[in-house]
């Protein structure tokens, strides 16, 4: 599992998705959280935070730029290829998830989700940046 050290970016353009995930991710004992409500603004983040961001949980929906488009932009990006990117979608549609792994997605999670879930994904996705070390 990531350790509780670990910066993470929450981004989701509803207040309410964001404070429920900043909630979990608190009690499962994580102790870095930033938030940005759209990938423009997780965009600028990344390029000025230190130590820099260890994982991204990003919607995919939003103005601006979308989590999907916040990850090509990181995938195309030497500073920022490897980071692990667990999206977001209110979408279960094998194209939508098609797509965000053909863009390198590590591992989504479809909203609702329940706190079981997120562990699970956050499980897999540390296991899966790990394993291709």
């Amino acid at each position: 599992m990531f350790e509780p050290r670990t910066p993470i970016l929450v981004v989701d353009d509803a207040n309410t998705i964001r404070s429920i995930f900043v909630k979990t991710l608190k009690n499962m004992g994580f102790l870095s959280i930033d938030e940005a409500h759209d990938g423009k603004e997780a965009w600028e983040m990344m390029g000025v935070v230190n130590p820099p961001f260890g994982l991204i949980i990003c919607d995919w929906n939003m103005p601006n730029m979308t989590g999907l488009d916040l990850l090509k932009a990181m995938r195309s990006d030497a500073r920022f290829n490897h980071l692990p990117f667990l999206m977001l979608t209110a979408e279960n549609d094998s194209a939508q998830v098609l797509e965000a792994i053909k863009a390198g997605v590590t591992n989504y999670v479809v909203k609702p989700f329940t706190s079981e879930l997120l562990t699970q994904k956050l499980q897999n996705t540390y296991q899966k940046v790990n394993a291709r070390r």
